[in-house]
């Protein structure tokens, strides 16, 4: 028989954790240790869109760069990549309707404006000061608060970073980065220019986050091309910013042929964890035809960083041996045969389905382009069984 005083056992810190571990349980689509499963395959669902500069409450939707899901609240977040261009930089609440058989809907619910620091919005980019190039965003597992990227500008001198927001959008914390990231204007060293920061992930646990590159560091060695990948770095830091790993993903090489002149590229855009061990990556690439239309080619891979030589005490990549995360293609969305792929930024865990099934949701970002969609793809997550 328990009495009141017994209560008392457990000092407030464990209880703390101890909730704080449920909170992470209740986001995490699979099981908390990591040896659990892995994913087999993506069952398309179906699509949604957003018209091309949609107005929601006194604002332009478009730019959507990142998305993510809170099971407690059953809501979505998504990150819109305007750097106050056309207005102040903001994320969406979001209600998404989908099952097994289709996706019915998506109706955006509120917008809230980011703060800086002084409490202020983000400034337009050219009217100085600091402005956000937002490309990820992410629930806090721990405590439901939000996490977001900004890829800084190298024109600029602006530096990457990784910030903590309250639901109110009110500024918490930025979190210290590797130096490798900082912004060298005048050297062919660091990211280049609106080619860092573009993925962002928690470990279930929510004790650690992962942020992802989008191409390699200026000393790392050149950007993809039609015959040849990249290295791209991704890091682990603790809650505190102290970086626990940092390995190797090995970009593809751009899948077509551009036009004679025009513009092509392949990158990461963004990262998903699975388990500790295991996540998914969205690979982008956008190729320009002679006539200057663009095409764009996705893949998803799961990657397994066990076997990852830890890069972080590494400054360049060009000289050294090292082993790369290990790659395994689970989608290619050209093979889905829709009538237009965009150019997909953003992906979460959404609510599991009816069947048991976790779900996956993507999102493209528009770049407020009159030629381009903002497009959501929905999927049933088909695993294989727990090691």
């Amino acid at each position: 028989m328990s009495s009141i005083s017994s209560l008392h056992v457990l000092p407030f810190k464990s209880l703390l954790a101890a909730a704080s571990l449920v909170f992470a349980l209740l986001l995490s689509p699979f099981s908390y240790a990591n040896t659990g499963p892995s994913v087999q395959a993506l069952r398309f669902i179906g699509e949604q869109q957003i018209s091309t500069r949609e107005q929601f409450l006194q604002t332009t939707v478009g730019g959507l760069s990142g998305i993510d899901y809170d099971a407690s609240k059953d809501r979505w977040i998504l990150a819109s990549d305007d750097r106050s261009d056309f207005d102040q930089t903001r994320f969406y609440t979001a209600a998404l309707a989908y099952n097994e058989q289709s996706f019915d809907s998506v109706t955006l619910t509120a917008v809230t404006r980011l703060k800086q620091e002084n409490g202020h919005t983000y400034p337009r980019r050219w009217f100085g000061g600091e402005s956000a190039d937002v490309e990820a965003i992410r629930f806090d597992p721990v405590d439901g608060s939000v996490w977001y990227t900004s890829e800084g500008d190298r024109g600029r001198g602006l530096d990457p970073f990784i910030r903590r927001a309250s639901n109110a959008g009110l500024f918490i914390e930025e979190l210290p980065t590797h130096t490798l990231f900082t912004m060298r204007q005048h050297s062919q060293t660091g990211p280049r220019n609106n080619l860092a920061f573009e993925g962002l992930t928690f470990t279930p646990d929510g004790q650690s986050l992962w942020t992802a590159m989008e191409a390699p560091l200026w000393q790392d060695g050149p950007l993809p091309s039609t015959s040849v990948g990249a290295m791209v770095r991704m890091t682990q830091y603790s809650r505190s910013g102290q970086v626990l790993k940092q390995v190797a993903y090995p970009v593809d090489a751009i899948p077509a042929t551009p036009g004679r002149g025009k513009f092509a590229d392949n990158g990461v855009t963004e990262i998903l964890a699975i388990d500790d061990e295991r996540f998914l990556v969205a690979e982008r690439s956008a190729v320009q035809n002679a006539a200057g239309k663009y095409s764009n080619f996705i893949r998803i891979y799961e990657m397994d960083i066990s076997g990852a030589t830890d890069i972080s005490g590494f400054t360049s990549l060009a000289a050294i041996d090292f082993q790369p995360v290990v790659k395994r293609l689970v989608l290619d969305l050209n093979t889905l045969a829709l009538p237009k792929l965009d150019n997909i930024e953003g992906m979460a865990w959404g609510p599991r389905l009816a069947n048991g099934n976790a779900s996956l949701v993507l999102v493209s970002d528009d770049n407020f382009n009159a030629s381009q969609v903002t497009q959501f793809l929905a999927f049933e997550v088909l695993m294989h069984p727990k090691r």
